[in-house]
This record gives structure tokens, sequence and C-alpha cells, in this order.
């Protein structure tokens, strides 16, 4: 599947209504942990055909980062049937990331 970006407009069908678990990568383009993951998650979103990888940049959604408390970036978030379901604040290795979708 595609990298999704995701905005207030698309957050609730992307993300919340998906019939798939969602991996939500908060981020911000100043941010050089952030771009040290951004490979990572491209290569996630290109492997992965049961979860949705999303990105979310908190200087242009800062409503979505504070109504998911995200106080450091980069911050995934998993969310399965509309929860959030796990959470991790930083830089993650590939299969870190994968442990934490259950693969």
């Amino acid at each position: 599947m595609a990298l999704i970006h995701v905005t207030s407009d698309n957050f609730e069908e992307e993300v919340l209504h998906s019939d798939k678990p969602v991996l939500v990568d908060f981020w911000a383009s100043w941010c050089g942990p952030c771009r040290m993951l951004a490979p990572v998650i491209d290569q996630l979103a290109e492997e992965l055909t049961d979860v949705k990888v999303c990105k979310v940049d908190v200087d242009a959604e800062p409503n979505l980062a504070a109504k998911f408390k995200v106080m450091s970036i980069p911050t995934l978030v998993v969310f399965e049937n509309g929860q959030t379901v796990k959470t991790t604040v930083g830089v993650q290795s590939k299969s870190a990331i994968l442990k934490m979708l259950g693969k």
C-alpha cells in the first residue's frame, strides 16, 4: 500500500474508520530523528498489505497532535478499530515497529 498523508479532514476516514490496523507516524520536516525514521516508514508502507501506514505532520496538524497527546516526535501510534492500542516515542528499528504491529 502507499503511504497516506493524513490531515484533520481525512483522519477519521483513514484512521478511525479503517478496517485494517493503522500505523500513524507523527512527525515534522525539521525533526532529525523523524528524517532518520522516514525511510523505514516508507518501506513498511510499501511492504505491508494488511496494515495502513499514515503520516501526520504535527506542524500542519497541531490539533491532531494535541488530541493524541503527542509531546515529542517522532511518535508512532497503532490504531485498531478506531482505538489507540500502542504508542512509542523516538526512532524505532523496523523490527521493533513490526513487533508493535504484531508481526
